[in-house]
């Protein structure tokens, strides 16, 4: 056996917004391949958290390193880790006079260097793989919350990433459309992709999470496999709010 390799690490992290101390003090790994769910409350620092990872929020104080390269002000660093780490917002942020094609294709034919026919050869079987083929000569407007979304998480795995972070992907979404997505994050904890998500989906937590981790008020209050998480928490925070959501 391999020794298992950790590809995010965190150690105490802080941030302020002002005088609001967001995070406060949080510590997490994550190994290579694992999916890591983050749940908790609105205002928890779920999403600024993992938005720290990718450089998108900075922190104040402590460590962060993504793949052995600590995350710091070094513009070069950072566009390395960004290159790694691939993710999906509530909001789909695809571009709208861009095909679907032409919005998969445009980072790593501008970014990657990829060749165009390469690169939409890559585009074509990403959308394969999120079931939407036939959407490819497409404009954004043409598609369903479900569907823009799904081209979200191609154009995302197009950048060929380590890691994937999801900020809430579902919560946008009608509830028909829900599924969908969360079928096509299934397939990719399958496949083995390292994933951090933050979700309240509970079906998916319980499905398709290795770890799952209650956050509350800037701090990690509980971290359990799915199982030992909605059947036996250890905390009463994790109790309360399980009571809320199940």
């Amino acid at each position: 056996m391999s020794e298992v390799q950790s590809i995010i690490v965190a150690e105490d992290v802080h941030k302020w917004y002002g005088k609001f101390h967001v995070l406060q003090g949080i510590s997490l790994t994550v190994n290579r391949g694992e999916v890591v769910v983050l749940m908790g409350p609105s205002g928890s620092g779920k999403s600024t958290f993992i938005r720290t990872f990718n450089a998108l929020e900075e922190y104040q104080q402590g460590k962060i390193e993504i793949d052995g390269i600590t995350l710091s002000h070094d513009l070069r660093n950072i566009e390395t880790i960004r290159k790694e780490v691939g993710m999906v917002f509530q909001q789909f942020n695809l571009f709208p006079h861009l095909t679907v094609l032409q919005n998969i294709t445009l980072a790593p034919i501008w970014v990657r260097r990829s060749p165009k026919a390469k690169a939409e050869e890559l585009a074509m079987q990403l959308l394969e793989r999120v079931g939407i083929l036939e959407q490819a000569q497409k404009y954004p407007g043409q598609l369903s919350g479900g569907q823009q979304q799904r081209v979200a998480i191609a154009r995302a795995l197009a950048m060929q990433p380590k890691i994937m972070l999801f900020d809430e992907p579902t919560s946008a979404l009608d509830p028909e459309m829900v599924r969908e997505v969360l079928d096509v994050m299934r397939n990719l904890a399958r496949d083995g992709m390292t994933m951090v998500v933050v979700t309240h989906e509970v079906g998916f937590a319980r499905e398709a999470a290795d770890r799952v981790i209650l956050m509350d008020s800037g701090s990690l209050v509980e971290s359990a496999t799915p199982d030992a998480f909605f059947s036996h928490p250890k905390e009463e925070r994790t109790r309360k709010f399980l009571s809320q959501i199940l």
